[in-house]
């Protein structure tokens, strides 16, 4: 099989193996990622249950939860719905499931076929306001992929939840990590919240937090939201026009002592807190961490010393794995392909933080492409040591690239089990070097 040119077109009209879902199954995981949530789907009865292999299983071998997969709630609509309508029955499944299963928010997210055929969700919810809390989530499939349907979830927390409330200094809402399309979203969220404890920052994370509906809630009281992604900007804009939050946008999340370092520099800048405060936690923190690496030196040094590598991944964890592999670890970025479809707008900005940021002479080419047959025949272009991407590249990487060193970072994961692993932070970077330099280092 020949490479393929990047400028190249295959097969405009098909697509193989996208590394995200639909606008739905994005909804979904967000609500089952809020913990005290119950999700209602109004929906075809295999639209749900597909998403718990194509969703939540391939992030990292997790399960749905208790109230995910086979147990979630759902109007299971066939053809007479199509025809007559599926608002009566999506009445009785809000009523028996507010009844049956106990829950801190109902949340009602409605699929392709209720969207088609003009079901009124809005005013069927609008009936059980007074029972419990209850919102609607529109998601069509064809709305847009999983990341799209991330930022659906928070237009209706934003439009049908929160409520002005008084602002707490010195405490921020983190958006952008998108539940299971980011791998590592329950440790990254957990990290970043414990580093920012440490200059005396209250981060509201949402999701992975215990109580999900108090975390919703306090959104607006946050004095400034933090976005890791280029999918949390509509969310941070939207918080901006109604309760006048303003936000920060990071490329990324930070992996590793310099970009964790510029990250709560940034942070103390914008919540006005002392330069001594962020230097004492700062100079801790880099001190055991750069000790730390110092055991990896064998491996790094003598084993791998300046790879060449690719990765495959989506915008905000190539960012951040791109940064971190060649300005700590001094590898050589080869080629860098974009997974999760960002809109144009962005595209440039990407290209950027994964170009000009960079302390190499060496510059990686830059692609956008969700197909994972082009994906596959690009990679076939370059000569690389070391491929971070999804499980989908594993195998390309042992077989038709040489044999080349392989950790799956992205989007899906089905090589690796992932509770709470985290490359998020000063640690992080340890947590990454651990991951992959055993695979080439281990005993023989």
């Amino acid at each position: 099989m020949a490479a393929v040119k990047e400028e190249s077109q295959l097969y405009p009209e098909i697509v193989e193996a996208p590394r995200y879902s639909c606008a739905m199954g994005g909804a979904y995981a967000a609500t089952l990622a809020t913990f005290g949530s119950v999700p209602i789907l109004h929906s075809g009865g295999g639209c749900g249950f597909a998403q718990n292999f194509g969703q939540s299983f391939a992030s990292g071998l997790n399960s749905p939860g208790p109230v995910g997969g086979a147990s979630t709630p759902c109007s299971t609509l066939v053809e007479e719905h199509v025809i007559f309508g599926g608002e009566d029955k999506l009445r009785k499944l809000i009523d028996s499931t507010i009844s049956l299963m106990p829950g801190d928010l109902y949340t009602v997210i409605s699929a392709c076929v209720p969207n088609l055929i003009g079901d009124d969700v809005d005013s069927v919810v609008a009936e059980f306001k007074d029972r419990a809390p209850v919102i609607h989530v529109k998601t069509a499939g064809f709305a847009g992929n999983s990341y799209k349907g991330y930022e659906l979830y928070f237009d209706a927390v934003i439009n049908q939840l929160l409520k002005e409330q008084p602002v707490k200094k010195r405490t921020v809402n983190i958006l952008g990590i998108v539940p299971t399309q980011n791998i590592f979203w329950k440790g990254d969220l957990r990290n970043l919240k414990e580093h920012l404890k440490k200059i005396g920052v209250e981060a509201n994370i949402i999701f992975g937090d215990l109580n999900g509906l108090d975390a919703l809630t306090r959104i607006p009281a946050a004095e400034l939201n933090l976005v890791f992604s280029i999918w949390g900007i509509s969310p941070a804009k939207k918080l901006e026009e109604r309760f006048g939050t303003p936000y920060h946008i990071f490329p990324s999340v930070p992996i590793g002592p310099k970009d964790s370092t510029k990250f709560l520099q940034t942070v103390g800048t914008k919540l006005r807190i002392t330069d001594d405060v962020i230097a004492k936690v700062v100079d801790e923190e880099e001190r055991t961490a750069y000790r730390f690496t110092e055991f990896i030196g064998n491996v790094l040094v003598v084993a791998i010393p300046h790879a060449y590598y690719a990765v495959v991944a989506d915008s905000s964890t190539a960012v951040a794995v791109t940064q971190y592999a060649t300005n700590e670890l001094g590898f050589n970025p080869e080629i860098v392909i974009i997974t999760d479809d960002p809109p144009e707008e962005y595209r440039g900005i990407i290209t950027r933080d994964l170009t000009e940021n960079l302390e190499s002479v060496l510059k990686p080419k830059v692609a956008f492409e969700v197909d994972s047959h082009k994906i596959r025949l690009l990679l076939r272009n370059y000569t690389v040591q070391i491929v971070f991407a999804s499980s989908l590249e594993r195998y390309i990487s042992e077989t038709e690239l040489g044999g080349a060193l392989f950790l799956s970072v992205g989007f899906p994961s089905y090589d690796r089990l992932i509770v709470d692993r985290s490359y998020a932070g000063y640690r992080g970077g340890l947590n990454l070097m651990e991951d992959l330099m055993v695979k080439y280092g281990g005993p023989l």
